[in-house]
């Protein structure tokens, strides 16, 4: 059997095939997906195992040197649920071989997807959300200006609680713009433990809600490299969505997690810190954009922040994802540790 070592270690599922495509190679990963032994997969025809006829794309693939993917392969497993799977096929020419298959679960195929249109859309958001915030302030200075100048030609206090609102109202649009524009600052890098950053954060929810977040730490996880306020800010915005939006118990939980794509950029190792709760979940309707500027599912919610937190785990070349129904919602922030 030919000998690839570093595909061994490899989380993706990988087969080598030869000129019959024939499979001569199967990683561990690839048997654990397959559910069946490299012993038993070497020597079987690859097109046999899924139900679909490959047999003529993959020769193709291999005479003109393409890659081939194959979205909606199905593997065939006896006395099983059929395997949809997203397959990509390389031409290679090492050790007697023709073909290198890498086979992922559409699930994953499809995180990834998702990943990759939701850093672009969060990259748009931003612009035009600063665009739109340097517009809002300069007229904001000029209606605050104005009013104050009001207020002195004013006798009658009860018009002057009128100018009082403007100014007020002036001044909080004033800070929610600078809000909008924070994230232009670049990320301070420094080494830090990441559960500084939880404990921080930890203390902070409590102070604000009274809630006495629960933990499951990690503690063989290495220190890390970032900027640390931003780390803390990315957290406790999800920690408090989770307690604005009702949630009785929170939990945090850090785990490191080998051979990982995140951002399409495979990671040997990388940290995923969960905050879970008991809240009434993300709203269906807004479940696709809850990451976008403006889009909040409480009354009265700026929809900032959940967005910045993207934002500063994005600086760091991680990512936010979520998954959510009434009674558990479950945000991952996933960082590289390199």
């Amino acid at each position: 059997m030919p000998s690839f070592p570093g595909l061994e270690l490899l989380a993706t599922a990988v087969v080598a095939l030869d000129d019959d495509l024939v499979v001569r190679y199967a990683n561990p990963a690839a048997e654990s997906l397959l559910d069946t032994g490299a012993r038993s997969l070497i020597g079987q025809a690859f097109p046999a195992l899924f139900a679909e006829d490959l047999s003529e794309t993959l020769a193709e693939a291999r005479t003109v040197h393409w890659d081939y993917a194959a979205r909606n392969v199905t593997y065939v497993r006896q006395g099983r649920e059929p395997l949809p799977l997203s397959c990509m096929v390389t031409g290679i020419e090492a050790q007697g071989l023709a073909l290198l298959a890498e086979l992922r679960p559409i699930s994953e195929q499809l995180r990834m997807a998702r990943e990759e249109r939701l850093h672009f859309e969060q990259q748009a958001s931003r612009e035009l959300i600063r665009n739109l915030a340097h517009e809002i302030k300069n007229p904001l200075g000029g209606l605050r200006g104005s009013a104050q100048l009001l207020e002195k030609e004013l006798e009658r206090d009860d018009l002057r609680e009128y100018t009082q609102i403007i100014i007020q109202e002036a001044d909080r649009l004033q800070a929610l713009m600078d809000r909008m524009l924070t994230p232009r600052r670049a990320p301070r890098l420094e080494s830090l433990g990441v559960h500084e950053v939880l404990e921080r954060v930890r203390q902070l929810v409590k102070g604000e809600f009274g809630i006495e977040i629960e933990r499951d730490y990690d503690p063989s996880l290495p220190d890390m490299v970032g900027d640390r306020e931003q780390l803390i800010q990315a957290v406790l915005n999800v920690a408090r969505n989770a307690a604005q939006a009702g949630a009785k118990n929170i939990g945090f939980r850090s785990r490191a997690i080998r051979q990982v794509t995140i951002l399409r950029q495979r990671c040997r190792l990388a940290l995923e810190l969960q905050v879970v709760d008991d809240g009434p979940g993300v709203a269906d309707e807004i479940q696709d954009r809850i990451f976008n500027p403006l889009v909040s599912g409480r009354e009265g919610g700026t929809g900032l922040g959940l967005s910045l937190a993207q934002t500063f785990v994005q600086y760091h070349q991680g990512v936010v994802e979520f998954e959510s129904r009434p009674g558990r919602t479950i945000f991952r922030i996933l960082l590289p540790l390199t």
